[in-house]
């Protein structure tokens, strides 16, 4: 079965994410966040001022997200839409990336450790914001962290490491130190992007290049292949049971040119 297109003319769509019912993006060449409702109607939620862009949600329900660019993790607080949390560029001069909130109420951004148009390096951090604000650099030498989840126990953080073809976990202490825990899979010749539970212990990555999402267990089996058209920068399992697997592609690197046409979709599809 093919993947049914859902949403079309996005920039470069990123931050696939399934909360309360909908699924929810970002445009990063927008600045915008979107959620899709079961009708297939796309209401834009906030504008967000740097990319990259990417969000998730407190305990109690707030939004959290971060503003790459400016190093900055925002809080939506009601009638007030998002005010600073916390500042994290004392910790790095650099771009931060993907978000991930752990059910203490603990947060963790990664960062890439180095400008976009440099050389690759193993430069790239994890960063732990406490809710009040404070902050803490609690991982290193990471290549290109990108994806990250906790674990539904709070027990363990992947990340999936772009430039090194793998997804790391680390284990999560009392205090929300991190200590590594090894490779969680390697993925060697992929470049794993964003990530996302599958509802039964493996981990779905989306890849640029390869223009596939791809289904993994714990060690690197691969279960499941789904080959696309465009590169795929993020993906999200949600729907009523779980089953539909959600996509974010666009095309590489048009993408990240506000003045091309937006190449960029969300899709659908059924795979369990």
């Amino acid at each position: 079965m093919d993947p049914t297109t859902l949403v079309s003319g996005i920039g470069m769509g990123e931050s696939a994410r399934w909360h309360a019912g909908e699924f929810w993006f970002a445009d990063w060449t927008a600045g915008t966040i979107s959620a899709l409702d079961s009708s297939g109607s796309v209401r834009r939620v906030t504008a967000v001022p740097s990319f990259p862009i990417c969000f998730d949600w407190l305990p109690d329900g707030r939004m959290v997200v971060v503003s790459g660019t400016d190093g900055r993790v925002l809080l939506e607080l009601p009638n007030a839409g998002l005010v600073p949390l916390a500042d994290l560029a004392g910790l790095s001069d650099y771009p931060w990336n993907e978000i991930a909130v752990h059910p203490s109420g603990n947060i963790y951004v990664n960062g890439l450790g180095y400008d976009y148009a440099d050389t690759p390096q193993n430069n790239g951090a994890i960063a732990l914001v406490r809710p009040d604000g404070s902050v803490e650099r609690v991982a290193d030498g990471l290549a290109f962290p990108n994806g990250m989840l906790v674990s539904d126990d709070g027990g363990t953080l992947v990340v999936a490491e772009s430039y090194a073809g793998r997804l790391t976990s680390f284990h999560i202490g009392d205090d929300g130190s991190l200590t590594p825990a090894g490779t969680w899979a390697e993925v060697s010749g992929s470049a794993p992007d964003g990530i996302s539970w599958d509802g039964s212990g493996g981990i779905w990555f989306a890849e640029v290049p390869g223009e596939r999402c791809v289904r993994v267990r714990e060690g690197g089996s691969v279960l499941q292949t789904v080959q696309l058209d465009q590169g795929c920068f993020s993906c999200a399992t949600g729907g009523s049971d779980g089953g539909l697997l959600f996509m974010m592609t666009a095309r590489w690197p048009e993408a990240m040119d506000p003045a091309a046409p937006g190449s960029g979709r969300v899709l659908g599809l059924r795979v369990r």
